[in-house]
């Protein structure tokens, strides 16, 4: 499967909607903007026959498929359904997709995190479609009075071409929900596929692109307040005193509250609020340490010289291979804080009710996990709580967490009303949850041969946890290996940020192996093919990924790019494994006015089944632009525990014709389904780091890449 793009606004702005979940206001383009847009439950009419927690039929055919995922842009929307309807013999024209509410009872895993969701649901989804179609065609087999093994199911019909029978599935549905369920189905044979492996549109094209209400910012409950946080402008502060008298002397504002280190501004209106909370009058005072990037320099510096390590993984005698080294390569690589930026801020609504109850509504990664955490909080048992999905306007990790959650049903319980609290740019660019700030130290022993002889790898983060993927590649294919982690405490609030860890991690170990093959005077692409020949012919230690399938991308990257046969043009390498996935890639750079310029990326992806060919090309494309323009332009710092980065006018992203054509290839090896949602963002980097150094001679080892000299005036 092969797909090439070029770096057109069209194409880009395709990407960034539908690939990231790009934030579209709440109007109908083609029609009169709703004074109150609200999103709807389940539209469904007519009588209708539910057949399992996935789907029901409607008797005049139509087939509701229920997606239990929350839709951050992956197209998980798309997918699961297209799943069901395979199992199910759809057809797919008379399929409608809606999202699930919250239901721990009906569904597990409800949640977007890890590229896990359509690896764990594979099989889940092909029953719940598989299941239907036996029901449907038990109930034609008994209307027929024919033996069920004769009746066929295709395209939203049961036959039976013996008897020259046909009834479609609403004729049948009534009838055949009432069939007992059956305990073991047969699956298709994937060559057998007529959905899956299809390019199939995004169900929710339409909707986004006419600014249907859809998203968080979107929903609306008669009634219901407005509500804006202020909260420490600085990490590390907290509230010394506050005048709010002007505030609260605003027209259109009913309430402001003091909790938890922040004062809430509550009105009528997204208008009234902002106004009101300019006016507030807040000292804040130090509550425990302030930093500045000047002091994490120096942490750094400490923690990788003389901090007191985690050892991840140990094999072999490293000393010893350091001692009797030929030669020695040494590297450190360093990237910053850099925010999630998602397109729709942090918002939530919440209704704490006199009854007891308490509705929940907006966009959440972790649904489940909010609504415990409102559970725990206001203690009130989880079976009392609804919680409504809206689709997600970007997450890459930051909603994951539910602060935000909270904070709506704390203010609601405290105001007696139902609120939705809004967070605006400059909140989420400044008190948000950031990727962490990490520094690789790197060291190589290679021997007279050339001989990847011993390895260490120590990484320092702050707020970063373990800073390593210490079973990853090279980790099995080196006799003498040690891999650490140190960490630093911090205010700096951090949390996973899309690929967690790999997003930069990948970049330094894929820069740092160019290094080592270089000084080792081999080529990059044989240097990491030699490796893991050795790794499979004589492991050391655990083997966590597939040698087979990183081998199979490898090769065929190098295929498709023509490694090493393109004259004028500079070819950088990557490949990396993260969330059971495998992607190699190249990136070619070409000198424009003297400075690099990224051309092209042939990115070649081994995701296992493909479930969506157009879904899957623009999840590579997402990944890649948004591994590219984070590590060319992206960083946080921070002064005085502040944030220096307020919102887009200074925190750099990349730009429409800064986006390279990209080409994307698939491996088909008949394997179920492996993440996808962020395996091609890590080895960008790399692959552009390393491209870079082939055009220039210049070893780029600090993101974001921009700061070099290279690409100053």
């Amino acid at each position: 499967m092969t797909a090439r793009h070029n770096n057109s606004r069209r194409n880009f702005l395709k990407l960034s909607t539908f690939t990231t979940g790009g934030f579209i206001l709440g109007f109908n383009a083609f029609g009169a903007p709703k004074k109150n847009p609200a999103i709807i439950g389940d539209p469904s009419s007519g009588e209708m026959a539910s057949f399992n927690s996935y789907l029901a039929i409607a008797t005049d055919g139509t087939v509701t498929i229920y997606s239990p995922n929350p839709e951050l842009g992956q197209n998980i929307k798309t997918s699961f359904p297209m799943i069901v309807a395979e199992e199910l013999d759809a057809d797919w024209t008379k399929v409608k997709v809606e999202q699930a509410a919250l239901d721990t009872k009906k569904f597990d895993r409800q949640l977007t995190g890890g590229s896990g969701a359509v690896p764990h649901s594979w099989m889940r989804l092909r029953n719940a479609g598989a299941t239907a179609r036996a029901m449907l065609i038990a109930a034609a087999a008994a209307k027929w009075s024919v033996p069920a093994t004769e009746c066929t199911a295709e395209n939203g019909f049961v036959l039976h071409k013996a008897g020259n029978k046909k009834a479609g599935y609403g004729e049948l549905a009534l009838d055949a929900a009432n069939i007992p369920v059956p305990t073991n189905v047969t699956l298709k044979d994937r060559k057998d596929f007529k959905i899956i492996g299809t390019a199939v549109k995004n169900v929710e094209n339409k909707n986004i692109l006419t600014g249907k209400p859809m998203f968080g910012m979107d929903f609306y409950r008669e009634g219901m307040l407005y509500a804006m946080l202020q909260r420490p402008p600085a990490f590390g502060t907290k509230i010394k005193s506050a005048d709010t008298a002007a505030a609260k002397a605003m027209p259109g504002i009913t309430a402001v509250v003091t909790f938890k280190n922040n004062i809430a501004v509550v009105g009528k209106s997204t208008w009234h609020i902002i106004k009101a909370r300019k006016l507030l009058k807040i000292e804040y005072e130090k509550d425990g340490n302030i930093e500045s990037s000047a002091d994490h320099d120096r942490i750094f510096t400490d923690l990788l010289d003389n901090g007191k390590a985690e050892v991840k993984r140990k094999d072999g005698d490293v000393d010893a291979a350091f001692k009797n080294a030929a030669k020695v390569v040494k590297a450190e690589y360093e990237c910053p804080f850099i925010a999630h930026s998602p397109m729709e801020p942090m918002n939530f609504f919440a209704h704490v009710k006199n009854d007891g109850t308490v509705e929940l509504a907006g966009p959440s990664q972790t649904p489940q996990r909010a609504r415990e955490a409102v559970s725990k909080l206001l203690n009130i048992p989880e079976e009392k709580i609804t919680l409504e999905l809206t689709r997600l306007g970007g997450g890459f990790g930051r909603r994951l967490k539910f602060d935000y959650v909270t904070e709506a049903a704390e203010l609601s319980a405290l105001i007696k009303a139902p609120v939705k609290v809004i967070w605006s740019k400059e909140d989420d660019m400044q008190g948000g949850s950031y990727r962490p700030a990490v520094r690789y130290r790197f060291e190589a022993a290679l021997d007279s041969a050339g001989n990847l002889t011993g390895y260490k790898l120590r990484g320092a983060g702050i707020n970063a946890g373990n800073t390593t993927r210490e079973d990853n590649f090279p980790s099995g294919a080196v006799d003498n290996l040690l891999i650490e982690s140190v960490e630093h405490q911090s205010p700096i609030t951090t949390g996973a940020w899309r690929a967690p860890i790999t997003n930069f991690l990948a970049f330094a170990e894929q820069s740092f192996i160019d290094e080592v093959a270089m000084a080792a005077g081999k080529d990059v692409v044989q240097f990491r093919l030699e490796l893991l020949a050795k790794a499979k012919q004589q492991p050391v230690g655990a083997i966590k990924y597939n040698i087979s399938r990183m081998e199979e991308v490898i090769k065929m990257a190098a295929e498709k790019s023509g490694w090493g046969k393109k004259k004028n043009v500079a070819q950088g390498f990557s490949v990396y494994f993260s969330h059971a996935s495998y992607v190699a890639q190249v990136c070619e750079v070409v000198m424009k006015n003297g400075k690099p310029a990224v051309q092209k990326i042939y990115a070649v992806s081994d995701c296992g089944q493909v479930i969506n060919s157009i879904g899957a090309e623009h999840q590579v494309m997402g990944g890649i632009v948004d591994g590219f323009g984070h590590a060319m332009y992206a960083k946080l710092t921070f002064k005085d525990g502040a944030t220096e980065q307020k919102n887009y006018h200074n925190y750099r992203l990349i730009r429409i014709k800064e986006v390279p054509e990209i080409e994307t290839h698939f491996v088909d090896n008949g394997m179920d389904p492996t993440g996808l949602g962020e395996p091609a963002l890590p080895p960008t980097g790399g692959a552009v780091a390393n491209a870079i150094f082939k055009a220039t001679g210049k070893r780029l080892r600090k993101q974001p890449f921009i700061d070099d000299d290279l690409f100053k005036s």
